[in-house]
């Protein structure tokens, strides 16, 4: 398992979210949980309460850049919190159009992002292969 930075601030983040019936507390751990699993990995977590708790991935073969890959958990209303995950645009394919392209969305560089506002198995498949590609853009050119 990857280490996380700030661990203990996602542990306090995770004590105290309570799922909704769209689960995104669940989907939120499932997307960690698969990236946790991966080798050469570096997780960061950047809580900034009432905007976004931010779990960022990092290969360890990116110079570049500091992450490939950023899942964010959207905390505007904490009794509805969704997900928003973003790659840059150039990392990964999205051939079912299910991301939305954003200009400048990820640390000023176009990204591509995908909202998970309940829980969808076919969406987290879907989000989770985004992964694996990003996954090994970022190990293999140093992105």
């Amino acid at each position: 398992m990857a280490p996380i930075e700030n661990e203990n601030e996602l542990a306090s983040l995770l004590e105290t979210w309570e799922d909704t019936p769209q689960r995104t507390r669940a989907a939120f751990m499932r997307l960690k949980d698969h990236l946790a699993a991966k080798d050469g990995l570096k997780l960061y977590f950047n809580p900034r309460p009432g905007v976004t708790y931010s779990l960022r991935a990092q290969h360890v073969n990116q110079q570049k850049r500091k992450l490939f890959a950023m899942v964010d958990v959207i905390d505007d209303d904490p009794a509805n919190r969704w997900l928003s995950v973003c790659f840059y645009g150039e990392m990964i394919s999205d051939p079912d159009e299910a991301g939305d392209f954003v200009p400048e969305g990820l640390l000023g560089e176009d990204a591509v992002c995908f909202d998970v506002d309940a829980w969808e198995d076919d969406l987290l498949v879907y989000v989770e292969k985004r992964l694996n590609e990003a996954y090994a853009f970022a190990g293999q050119n140093d992105a």
